[in-house]
């Protein structure tokens, strides 16, 4: 008889915790069942002395976390079923309490780092990357916000990167992550196999634990896509809302920025007019929140977005029936309502 695999795997190897998400075929996407798992280890490992630090990484070659379990989650609102909320509260208490815990977490972000894998990766305090790594917030083009500390994280980001990043949902390449502070270090992938043997080896005693692996560290990578384009990306991501945004790349001209900026206009209209809009707003009053402050105002919005949001339509569209043919309420940005955006904010 066949037995279901445990979806978060824990061991401790040497003076190093090793937490793996091992839900390979579905790309580590995090349930409820992951995330109390998840924490249950940690908070055991902060009180054991023999533990120096804490690894994070994904079962698999093709992602560290692609997000949570968005489809099993629509399924449980399909069906009228409790524990949604729960999902929500414990992922991003989790994610707060990686923020601060005590030891080093070194997040190995090696393939897809999404949504709810960004959660988990941006609270570690080692960020390691490899050539494979692929980061993003691609919530706007499911119907949703950028959330587990999104509107914490991204509205540091250097100038308008993180609204860019916010909005369009763009994935961000390794060079990039490293240089917008996304990620700490880059790792060549044939070299992990280095790494663990390096933290297996790992007893505190001479370097800290970022030094040993920065010293292997060395992946060669293309050149860094978002420089390039930094000014154009504040130019147009400063303006006041969506549609002054989208026409702004409009009017984009510059042969330096043309091309971008046309896919980028293309990108907008593909995505929920509500969802960037929220977005916009959510990022920007990120900027002068806590931590904590960010968290519960995005809880706030999960409790509205099921029922008031463009959630439901876009996982239907896009990883239910898969026919890609969401319909946005509205459908067009120009017909976007202020007070709509506004009221999600309201009571906060």
């Amino acid at each position: 008889m066949s037995t279901i695999p445990c979806p978060v795997l824990s061991e401790l190897r040497g003076r190093i915790g090793h937490l793996t998400l091992n839900r390979p075929a579905g790309l580590n996407a995090l349930t409820l069942e992951m995330v109390r798992l998840l924490r249950t280890q940690l908070e055991q490992w902060a009180q054991d002395p023999a533990v120096l630090a804490v690894v994070l990484r994904g079962a698999g070659q093709r992602a560290f976390c692609a997000g949570g379990d968005i489809r099993g989650i629509y399924e449980q609102h399909l069906a009228g079923e409790t524990g949604i909320e729960a999902f929500f509260e414990e992922e991003y208490a989790l994610d707060d309490y990686i923020h601060g815990y005590p030891k080093p977490v070194v997040a190995l972000m090696d393939g897809f780092v999404l949504g709810g894998g960004m959660g988990l990766a941006q609270g570690a305090s080692i960020r390691v990357i490899t050539e494979r790594s692929r980061l993003g917030m691609p919530e706007t083009g499911i119907g949703y916000f950028p959330d587990v500390g999104g509107s914490y994280f991204l509205s540091r980001l250097p100038g308008e990167i993180g609204l860019y990043l916010g909005v369009t949902g763009v994935h961000v390449k390794p060079a990039d992550a490293l240089q917008i502070g996304l990620a700490d270090l880059c790792l060549a992938s044939e070299r992990l196999a280095e790494l663990d043997q390096l933290l297996d080896d790992f007893d505190g005693s001479d370097t800290s634990l970022q030094n040993r692996i920065a010293a292997i560290a060395d992946a060669e990578l293309p050149a860094a896509e978002l420089a390039p384009l930094r000014e154009a990306i504040d130019q147009h991501f400063a303006q006041p809302d969506i549609v002054a945004i989208r026409r702004s790349l409009a009017n984009e001209t510059r042969p330096a920025f043309a091309a971008w900026a046309e896919s980028t206009t293309a990108v907008i209209d593909s995505r929920s007019p509500i969802a960037m809009a929220v977005t916009l707003e959510l990022l920007r009053r990120g900027r002068q929140l806590t931590l904590q402050q960010c968290f519960a105002m995005e809880l706030h919005l999960d409790r509205l977005w099921f029922d008031g949001g463009d959630i439901m339509e876009g996982v239907r569209a896009l990883l239910v029936d898969k026919d890609k043919q969401p319909r946005w309420n509205p459908p067009h940005i120009d017909q976007l309502d202020p007070e709509r955006v506004a009221a999600f904010f309201a009571d906060l």
